[in-house]
Formats: C-alpha cells, structure tokens, sequence
C-alpha cells in the first residue's frame, strides 16, 4: 500500500513541474477592445481540449495593431506575436508589400474543407490562389436597427419597408408622429459607411474583383451615393459620428440606425433601458426583388511567419474561428458575429432574444451571410476612401451635377494616387 501511495505521490509530483509530458507552450496574440475580449473569452474552452497551450491576448488598439504590424512587417518580422488580428479591408496590404511576413495557413491545416465554410466574402480578401494568409474571424451582414415604438407610433410596419424609396416615404411618417427624431444618421463629414454598405448591396465596389482596376464610378456605385444624398435631402438623415449615434439611441432621438450586424452589441450594452424597444429588419433595396444583403467590417486572424508555435497557433484558429462553439461563445459574450455558415444553425443564434422584444434577431442577421457580394480592399483601401469621404462631402453640399459625375472625379483622383486603371 504504501508503495502505491509513494508511487501516487511521485506522479503527483511529475505532473505538478510538467516533467511528465511536454513542457507548456504560451503564445501571444495581438487584438484590440472588444475583440480582444471576445478571444479571451474563448481561451477556457480551448484550454479544456488544449491544456498545455497558454494564450495570452493582449489589447493594443486597431491602429496599434495595424500599426505596429507594418514596421514589423517592414523590418523582416521581428517583434511580432504568434496570432494577429487584421481587419479584413486592409489585410490584403501585408502580403502585398511584405509576402513573407505572414504564414500561408493550408500549410497547417487550413484545407478546402473548413475554408468552404466559410462566405466567399469573407475570403476574397484573405486568399491570394491556394495560399490563405489569414483566416476568417467576424463579420459585418448589414441589417436595419429600428426603434419599435416609434414605428408603431407612426403606423409603419418594417415588413412593408422593401425598397430605399419605402424607407424614405416611411421616414416622413415617423419624422412627423414623434417630434424630434430623425429617421437615421451617418458619419457623413468622417466615414464612406453609408456609401460602401448602400454599393456593396448593389454589387460594386472601389475596386473590381481581381483588385486590378477601379469601379467605383460604376452604376451600382453612382445609384448608392444617389441614393444616399436623396435620403439626406428629404431630411430624414443627418451627420453623427460614433458617439453621437450612441448618445442618439440613449437619449430616444433616433428612429433607426444601419449598421452591420455587430451593432447588436453596441445598442444592447449602451441603451440598456430600452429593452424590448428595438428591433432589426433587412436593409432595403432599390427595387423590392433586388439584393437585401451587404458587409460592413469584419477581421480574421493570421499567424506570423516568424513564430515559433505555429502549430499551438493553428489550433486556436482552428478552434476559436473554425468551430461553433469558439464562434458562438464570441457571439454570446461580445456580440462579434460568426463568419463560419454553420453557426447558423446553433441553438443560441435560433433563441429569442429578450432585448429585441423576443425577436431572433441572430437568426434574421446571420441569414444574409451567403447573400453578400465580395467586395476586396486591397492594399490601396485607404487611399481611395480617403478620396471618397472627400468627393462624397463635396457631392453631398451640391458640388457636382449628380453622381456620376462625382465618382468620376473620385475614380480619377484614385487612379493618379494608385496607378491602376479605370475598369471599362
């Protein structure tokens, strides 16, 4: 018995230093605010299938991030961690300028089985041929955030909202039975998101789909900004950053807000007393049988090249990104939406949800996932929305005839800035 015991007690003791079996592996993974929570949120159940890999997720900030990952980048790969997060509009920037700087992940594992469960939107801009430098993380499927009460105050039923025209024609309504509320905002002097959620919804973007020529003066492009200005001068839209649409949701003095899905968090967290007063519909089109679906932002999650635990890193993206459980943990705790198509069919993502006065509102958001349009930044994202925040300010105030003639000039500002062509 005692020997027993003493081997028992020796065990005990091999186990506590580790000796028994592999040393344990840490790796580091750079997120930022939310996010960054989101994936530490994961971490105990990862760890349950995964014990001996630590993972330490630390929170630098988006630009930190970005930042910090292009000086990396540029000095060979030196400072960076195991896992990085990467907005997907700008992700296609790293392994254009600095193709060895990121590792290609169906080198680890990353095969077309997992990849095809995943939107093609979301991959468009991560895969460059058979090489996959990042993995898809949360997306943005565009939905319209309504306030129930002041719809119903005006006699307006979202379900009869189908075309922008509706939305217009509906807006007059609730503008007029609740004093003092707009029908919607935009970060019109500060973002393009109006704009870019409107033509991706129509099929177009700034750049085409092989990244090689410029189309943002394309028709599906001009009807959007067109669109968005009819809004604004019906006088049913006006300006709001960030905080001023949070302070407008709070304060009751706005009937609707669209955003990608993701904004499911934001109201729930910082509206809190308005329980059961909100509610999602589809984003409306500019013909009724027209596409209702569109993105606005998103990330995925890439490994370094210069890692030294590649495959500790893998399993976390194999787990948190590429089962439901790691997704849905995302969802549940932070609101981060899943990109992987079958956390559609969790049970979560199928429950009413009481702040959205019982609507399954995951259910509604997550449906459009495999309607959306690819729409790739590529490496030149930033400096072409730098040229459309500045002609669509411009257009917005009268200074051009229509858009057409808007998106002209903006697509020959981004031709001068980038070299590429005007799509024909």
């Amino acid at each position: 018995m005692r020997l027993k015991l003493a081997g028992a007690t020796a065990l005990a003791a091999l186990l506590a230093s580790g000796s028994a079996f592999a040393e344990q592996t840490t790796i580091t993974v750079w997120s930022w605010n939310i996010a960054a929570s989101a994936l530490k949120s994961t971490v105990e159940g990862f760890n349950k299938k995964n014990p001996d890999i630590k993972v330490e997720v630390q929170d630098i900030g988006n630009p930190g991030v970005f930042d910090k990952m292009l000086a990396a980048c540029a000095a060979g790969g030196d400072g960076l961690p195991d896992v990085m997060s990467i907005e997907n509009h700008k992700a296609s920037i790293f392994w254009n300028r600095f193709p060895d700087c990121l590792t290609d992940l169906t080198k680890l594992g990353y095969k077309d089985e997992l990849k095809k469960q995943f939107p093609e939107f979301k991959r468009a801009e991560l895969e460059v041929g058979d090489a996959a430098y990042a993995m898809p993380w949360d997306s943005g499927p565009v939905t319209m955030f309504y306030r129930r009460d002041m719809y119903e105050k005006a006699g307006v039923d979202p379900a009869t909202i189908k075309t922008w025209d509706d939305f217009i024609a509906a807006g007059k309504k609730i503008s007029a039975a609740n004093p003092g509320v707009i029908m919607t905002q935009a970060d019109l002097n500060g973002d393009t998101e109006w704009f870019r959620m409107l033509a991706n919804e129509q099929g177009c973007g700034y750049f085409s789909g092989d990244s090689q020529s410029i189309t943002v003066n394309q028709p599906g492009c001009v009807k959007a900004l067109e669109k968005v200005k009819e809004i604004k001068d019906a006088g049913l839209m006006s300006a709001a950053n960030w905080n001023e649409k949070i302070q407008a949701n709070t304060a009751s003095k706005v009937a609707s807000q669209l955003y990608g899905g993701w904004y499911e968090g934001t109201v729930r967290s910082t509206s809190p007393d308005l329980a059961g007063k909100w509610g999602v519909y589809p984003m409306p089109s500019m013909t009724a049988d027209g596409p209702h679906a569109a993105n606005l932002g998103g990330s995925s999650l890439a490994i370094a090249s210069g890692s030294k635990h590649k495959e500790a890193a893998w399993k976390f993206l194999e787990y948190t990104l590429g089962t439901n459980e790691g997704q849905v943990t995302m969802l549940k705790s932070f609101g981060l939406v899943p990109s992987l198509l079958t956390a559609v069919q969790d049970p979560f993502v199928n429950q009413p949800q009481p702040y959205w006065g019982g609507q399954k509102v995951w259910a509604d958001i997550l449906a459009t996932l495999p309607k959306i349009n690819p729409s790739p930044g590529t490496q030149y994202f930033s400096d072409a929305d730098e040229v459309i925040k500045a002609v669509q300010t411009k257009y917005l105030a009268g200074g051009y005839p229509n858009g057409k003639a808007a998106l002209d000039d903006a697509a020959q500002q981004i031709a001068s800035a980038t070299g590429l062509p005007l799509a024909k």
